[in-house]
């Protein structure tokens, strides 16, 4: 039965859609557009309720009235504004029984947060905080959280609610010539699947090495230490110099990894059999947490999202009651305010939250694809941004308790102590403090089981953006072979790996990180923002909001989307590549020749991008005038002039 949606005004007919715009004017001068249905399909449509759901908002005064626009809906413009011309629209399935969908609400919601609460909120942000101006740094990091991450993040997730499909067929829906994007993406996502599952395989060797009376990372008496050792915990009188190395220490480099018996990337080693064996077991429970997609990954989700916050709990607990914890927490959040003037804490604090939420990694289109179409994705957006925020926060004081702890036993300041970073604050710095605590292994234990957890939420986000990007672009040779795909898509992964468990492959997991990553998915959210945005056009993308939720998205919401969150990734992007840090690992600096060839990885993701634009244009027929219409389809109306006329006229 065709469906008859009218707003009034002029209309555009799609088939059996009668599309057309017209506002209701409030009194006072507000207003907003309404959805009027057929009444004799009113019953029928999930939208007709929108109307029911914020009709007592009329009845409150004009401020009232204006404050709640600014934030959800959009400013009536007082005249009727006509449909765009151009294209109709690609039609778009709605709810379809075919795919998958998740059981509970709740098991989306575990998805995404264990997605965006990784290792690097326990590790990244304290290190971030203190080194930026201790509380200070939290006044850009949460501007740029509400004009930049969260803005991001609520676009991501309503991208892929209303268009129901994965990172690579939804620029079908949004602008054609985009597509590279989503090759990019899966890209990307491969890289970090081939460093990340390492750090979680060491990760996994601590836990198999917890389990002892006395942990092995304790004592200078095991056959990988050197004259370097030194063990100061309950001694007097030891003396710590430049080249004092800690137990922990030595275990980590000599025994986990091995770096002593590597020279660098020019002579990686041979492959660690036992980092091997705990690789194959990560990717295995991998495997079978995704195989049968959402209603698998979505159980799993309730063990490993929910117990990294239990075992926190415990350790803040613990670390509180440790002597010394004060002092690691008044140097975490004493506030530096003059370290607000350095450009670089502005960054730090834009790259941090951006990291940190992760849009740009298709894992939230590819999630939120499976949510029914009315689900309310703006009010899981600030939820599951706030979860993330705070856990990144309350980490910190889990981190700097220890080592405030091992300041007062080693004699010396905490800065002392925090210097290291990155994994090695995971791997050296807490286990050390942990393995001169009481009930040892109990903690050592349950910190590796929460290091793993961690790990897995964001592997399996990572990965099932691939498989839904993949799946979706391939539906009739992958729709019904999908434990198939998802077996050689995990062996890929494992083979990809493979040079970073040799015997120098922590210089390989560090290439991947900074140049895998990095700058390459900043770019492509620059990018992905900008189409959706300019080309798509934000007032279609308000209006398919408004399709979902019953109302558009306010002005505070598109004046980011158009302007301050691409800007915050321009910000990110140029700030980067005029002050490049040099690349280091321990007391090796990444020769010259590495660094081109972590370039080379850099462009092998976004090089996709103008290589489609390329292809599309070069292989649709017609000409360039008409071609250009149909791979951009980006009509007057939807240009940065008529979205301030529309919204502030």
């Amino acid at each position: 039965m065709p469906l008859s949606l009218r707003f009034g005004g002029r209309s555009l007919a799609s088939g059996g859609w009668d599309w057309g715009l017209g506002w209701w004017v409030c009194r006072g001068g507000l207003g907003r557009p309404i959805l009027r249905v057929s009444p004799h399909l009113a019953a029928s449509t999930p939208q007709h309720a929108a109307r029911d759901r914020t009709s007592s908002l009329t009845s409150k005064p004009s401020f009232y009235r204006f404050l709640y626009s600014f934030f959800t809906f959009s400013p009536m413009p007082h005249q009727e504004q006509p449909i765009a011309r151009g294209p109709v629209p690609v039609p778009v399935i709605i709810q379809t029984d075919s795919r998958d969908k998740w059981s509970k609400k709740i098991d989306f919601l575990l998805s995404v947060i264990g997605f965006a609460v990784d290792l690097g909120n326990v590790w990244r942000f304290p290190y971030i905080c203190y080194q930026n101006g201790g509380g200070a740094f939290l006044i850009p990091y949460v501007l740029m959280a509400v004009f930049g991450g969260v803005p991001l993040f609520y676009m991501e997730l309503a991208l892929g609610q209303f268009h129901r499909t994965g990172a690579i067929s939804i620029w079908k829906h949004i602008c054609p010539i985009f597509k590279g994007i989503g090759f990019a993406i899966c890209v990307i996502a491969l890289y970090v699947s081939f460093y990340y599952n390492t750090i979680i395989a060491w990760a996994l060797f601590y836990f198999y090495s917890s389990f002892s009376s006395t942990l092995p990372w304790t004592s200078c008496d095991n056959a990988w230490n050197t004259e370097n050792c030194t063990n100061y915990f309950g001694k007097d009188n030891v003396t710590w110099t430049n080249y004092s190395r800690s137990p922990a220490e030595e275990f980590y480099t000599r025994n986990v990894l091995e770096l002593h018996e590597s020279s660098g990337l020019g002579n990686v080693g041979v492959i660690r059999w036992q980092l091997m064996l705990c690789l194959f077991l990560i990717f295995t429970i991998v495997y079978f947490s995704l195989w049968k997609g959402v209603k698998t990954s979505g159980k799993v989700v309730w063990v490993t999202a929910t117990l990294p916050y239990v075992v926190l709990f415990i350790l803040l607990i613990r670390g509180a009651t440790l002597p010394g914890a004060w002092r690691g927490v008044v140097f975490y959040l004493q506030p530096k305010w003059e370290k607000l003037q350095e450009t670089s804490v502005w960054v730090d604090a834009a790259a941090q939250i951006f990291f940190s939420l992760g849009p740009g990694f298709g894992v939230l289109l590819a999630l939120s694809s499976y949510n029914p179409f009315t689900n309310n994705c703006y009010r899981d957006a600030i939820v599951t941004s706030l979860v993330n925020c705070l856990t990144s926060f309350v980490s910190g004081f889990v981190i700097f308790t220890v080592l405030g702890y091992m300041a007062e036993q080693r004699h010396v300041s905490v800065e002392d102590v925090a210097k290291n970073k990155g994994p090695s604050l995971l791997f050296i710095t807490y286990p050390e403090a942990i393995a001169n605590m009481m009930g040892s292994t109990f903690f050592a234990i349950i910190f590796f089981v929460m290091m793993i957890t961690l790990g897995l939420d964001s592997t399996f986000g990572g990965l099932e953006a691939i498989i839904t990007a993949v799946m979706d672009e391939y539906p009739d040779v992958l729709t019904h072979r999908r434990e198939l795909f998802v077996l050689g898509l995990v062996v890929v992964c494992f083979l990809g790996s493979l040079s970073t468990l040799t015997k120098g492959g922590a210089y390989v997991v560090k290439l991947l990180e900074e140049f895998g990553v990095g700058s390459s998915i900043i770019a492509v959210v620059f990018l992905e923002a900008t189409a959706v945005s300019w080309f798509y056009g934000i007032n279609r993308f308000s209006n398919d909001i408004k399709a979902m939720l019953g109302y558009t998205p306010g002005l505070f919401w598109k004046v980011c989307w158009v302007a301050i969150s691409p800007a915050f990734l321009a910000y990110i992007i140029i700030s980067s590549l005029l002050n490049p840090s040099p690349l280091t690992l321990f007391d090796y600096r990444f020769p010259d020749w590495s660094i081109t060839v972590g370039y080379i990885i850099g462009i092998s993701s976004f090089m996709w991008i103008p290589i489609y634009m390329v292809y599309k244009l070069v292989w649709t027929p017609g000409s360039l005038k008409q071609v250009s219409h149909v791979t951009v389809d980006a009509p007057k109306s939807r240009s940065l002039l008529t979205f301030i006329q529309n919204t502030l006229v």
